[in-house]
């Protein structure tokens, strides 16, 4: 159960560098590389960054999840 928990934690911290690096800065991001800086000039967010942001947040709720579970399991 350790080593499931150790590579859920791992590769979701993986998938937390990279969806973070994606999103736009106050400066250009990663994210307009794939086509982000166009939509952001008209005004508002694009679906794109909505979505990425819905992402990140799961993607941070595992994370957080995964850190709490393995804790409580190696504190046994």
């Amino acid at each position: 159960m350790v080593i499931a928990l150790s590579i859920i934690l791992v590769i979701t911290s993986m998938l937390m560098i990279l969806l973070v690096l994606l999103h736009k800065g106050k400066g250009s991001g990663l994210s307009d590389l794939f086509g982000g800086g166009i939509s952001s000039n008209y005004g508002g967010s694009s679906v794109v960054e909505r979505n990425l942001d819905r992402i990140t947040i799961v993607v941070g709720g595992l994370w957080f999840a995964a850190v709490i579970a393995l804790s409580l399991w190696l504190k046994k």
